[in-house]
């Protein structure tokens, strides 16, 4: 079994949702596959026979949802202020989820005077690897054009099964709208990351040097039904290294894509296809391509409160195809957006 590719972790899903990808993959068994048609069914019949959440319209002095990604860090309507709404949705429509992707990123920036507190939890069944992580969003200005984010991650190896879990990396980004709002048919928000090397690289929880990513989302309402999400991004790690301390400057690139299907306001459908291709310090100076193939149905429902609070869970089953055919897991989202301060009415 080869070891786990820290970087790839870092690169595929550094704003909303950190995915623990490794290129180790294998059958599993066929109880696990039942597990997870049980849990995604017990979730989509919790959001079909609970339509009336504690409140079905935020009051219009606080915001909607945005969305989550980037789901997407990052890319389904509506996270605007007060009464603004998508353009495809009308103002009688209850808010919907926008900003919730799991593994590939909105360009949607949080509306101001609104934090986000996104939690993700992902674990493979083959690999035994798992990682969790906690990001928080905040926006900077009252356009909103600028965002400020963190992300924080505890992971084990599957690898290293005595080690235990730990801390990893932290994650520090930045992301400006170029283009559009959640309010748009179209929204392109470039994010920059840095990584900071806090996790323990010789127990497989970092990747041993200061890193920085860009990435491209970029997010399209195709209809009223329809919204799609794209990424493109890049990660360059001058100073990596393996778990045994060797050095070397590693690069890798990523794409994603996803459809989310707004079944209805505050359930939606989703299929997300990530590729990532990175190198791994093999000796010193020395390192080796690896590349990650997955798809990952899911579905996300909300719920809103009269007080502006938005909660969202959502679950997925990523499996891998072509190099990362036989991998199988589970991801599960949990999303609190909620005002931090007094909103001016419109």
């Amino acid at each position: 079994m080869n070891a786990p590719d820290q970087v790839s972790w870092y690169r595929l899903h550094l704003d909303s949702s950190l995915a623990l990808i490794v290129g180790s993959a294998r059958n599993c068994s066929a109880s696990s596959n039942s597990s997870f048609r049980v849990l995604l069914l017990s979730a989509m019949l919790a959001a079909f026979l609970h339509p009336g959440a504690p409140a079905q319209t935020l009051s219009s002095e606080h915001p909607d949802d945005r969305g989550q990604s980037m789901s997407g860090e990052e890319t389904e309507a509506n996270r605007a202020l007060g009464s603004a709404k998508t353009s495809t949705v009308s103002s009688n429509d209850p808010p919907q989820i926008q900003d919730n992707s799991f593994l590939v990123e909105e360009a949607y920036n949080q509306a101001f005077g609104v934090v986000q507190h996104i939690q993700n939890f992902q674990r493979f069944w083959t690999s035994k690897d798992w990682v969790y992580t906690f990001t928080q969003e905040w926006p900077v200005d009252a356009s909103p054009r600028h965002q400020l984010s963190y992300t924080l991650i505890a992971l084990h190896s599957g690898e290293q099964p005595l080690s235990g879990a730990g801390f990893g990396d932290i994650i520090l980004n930045y992301r400006y709208q170029v283009l559009g709002n959640g309010g748009s048919k179209a929204a392109f928000a470039p994010r920059l990351s840095v990584l900071l090397p806090t996790g323990d690289y010789r127990l497989g929880r970092g990747v041993g040097g200061v890193g920085i990513q860009g990435s491209l989302p970029l997010s399209v309402v195709m209809t009223r039904e329809l919204v799609t999400h794209w990424n493109v991004g890049t990660t360059i790690i001058p100073n990596a290294r393996n778990a045994v301390g060797e050095t070397a400057a590693t690069f890798g690139y990523n794409f994603g894509q996803s459809f989310v299907w707004l079944v209805q306001p505050r359930f939606n459908v989703l299929l997300e296809t990530v590729f990532n291709r990175s190198q791994q310090v093999t000796a010193p100076e020395t390192t080796q391509w690896m590349s990650d193939l997955f798809l990952s149905p899911g579905i996300r429902w909300a719920y809103n409160f009269k007080n502006g609070l938005q909660i969202v869970p959502g679950i997925a089953v990523p499996f891998g195809v072509g190099p990362s055919s036989g991998e199988k897991g589970v991801f599960l989202y949990l999303s609190f957006e909620h005002p931090y301060r007094k909103l001016p009415k419109k």
